[in-house]
């Protein structure tokens, strides 16, 4: 890894836009229609500037997550921007409250930004500065295919494969089993044989349930079927995973590598993909590598794109990146994609830039 200049944190700056989806997302847990995003600015004396973002999921707690941040940054104003260090003083500042929720969150944010402003001040890309290089990584389009039915799920399928890609996720949950069939056979005819299909059941299965249907699901060539049951179900998820004939997928819902620890301990899931934000930022996500290298498990990335196609890329057992457009509105380079992988880019930091004028038109005060 690359030495990187000593930088003094200035000042933490946060604010708060909802941005509508291209493509609204319908799950068992409601509709998806805009991305409530806390927009993180980490400021330094030397004049480098490290940016992040936060996928908050409700527009509900963009205000309650914005005034952490706030708080938070006075108590590392004047600190040095040494993500470790950072992470060190300010898990003891939440010790007895725990590190979960917005905390985890508001860690998380100043983590990324950190990383992405020593990567700045040395010249290098996120990739570089972590000791890898920049390069393809192969992606799956996880935009829309939501709860939508047959027909127009198979439409949408179409229009997903579009931009390159050749793998796409569909959202399954429907009321009886033979509408999640009629479904993925749907998807399937629109987009041909050659094309990688994962699901994703948002949790929305009691464990009997899900092993009815991901049994009855076998033989319809899915790549892998994500959370079938309670996130938090480890033991649950083990005993779908003895009888589905699918692989088991799980990941986005850790809050850090000891719960990654706890699921992969329990023989849980066949693969992983940790969320960028939830599993602790860049430092956390280098901790679930290891875990995941340990334990021979391929690592999948759940959301953030842009950080995330830098991490895929020093990860050893990197697996697929998910895609998901939400930010991209207020980003001046969005993630590039050629030929089905996310193109990693050799500019400095994590390569996220705002576009200001989309920021100010979706600010929300």
């Amino acid at each position: 890894m690359s030495r990187s200049p000593a930088l003094v944190i200035r000042n933490l700056r946060v604010r708060t836009v909802s941005v509508p989806l291209r493509l609204p997302l319908e799950t068992s847990g409601g509709t998806i229609g805009m991305a409530p995003l806390v927009l993180v600015d980490l400021d330094t004396e030397e004049g480098v500037t490290g940016c992040a973002y936060l996928f908050c999921y409700t527009p509900l707690i963009l205000r309650p997550m914005a005034s952490l941040l706030v708080e938070l940054g006075e108590v590392i104003q004047g600190a040095e921007a040494a993500p470790r260090s950072l992470e060190a003083v300010l898990q003891r500042r939440f010790r007895l409250l725990g590190n979960k929720g917005l905390t985890a969150m508001a860690l998380a944010g100043i983590d990324m930004a950190a990383w992405d402003a020593l990567a700045k001040a040395s010249d290098l890309s996120l990739v570089r500065l972590l000791g890898g290089e920049p390069g393809p990584v192969k992606a799956y389009n996880s935009c829309g295919l939501g709860l939508i039915g047959p027909d127009r799920a198979a439409e949408e399928a179409v229009q997903l494969l579009e931009p390159g890609f050749r793998a796409i996720k569909v959202r399954l949950g429907y009321p009886d089993l033979r509408t999640d069939l009629s479904v993925v056979r749907a998807v399937r005819a629109a987009v041909g044989d050659d094309i990688v299909l994962m699901a994703d059941y948002n949790q929305m299965l009691s464990v009997p349930e899900a092993i009815e249907r991901i049994q009855a699901l076998a033989d319809e060539g899915l790549y892998w079927i994500e959370e079938p049951t309670n996130a938090e179900d480890y033991a649950g998820h083990a005993r779908i995973r003895e009888k589905a004939g699918v692989a088991i997928q799980m990941g986005e819902n850790w809050w850090g590598t000891r719960e990654m620890a706890k699921c992969v301990a329990a023989g849980a899931s066949d693969l992983v993909m940790p969320d960028a934000m939830k599993i602790g930022g860049v430092s956390g996500w280098q901790r679930a590598a290891a875990i995941a290298g340990a334990a021979g498990l391929p690592v999948s990335s759940h959301l953030f794109p842009e950080l995330s196609v830098h991490l895929l890329a020093v990860t050893p057992a990197a697996h697929w990146l998910e895609y998901a457009d939400w930010a991209e509105p207020v980003l001046e380079t969005p993630v590039r994609i050629e030929d089905g992988h996310a193109q990693c880019p050799d500019l400095p930091g994590a390569g996220i830039v705002w576009n200001e004028e989309a920021v100010e038109r979706y600010l929300v005060q």
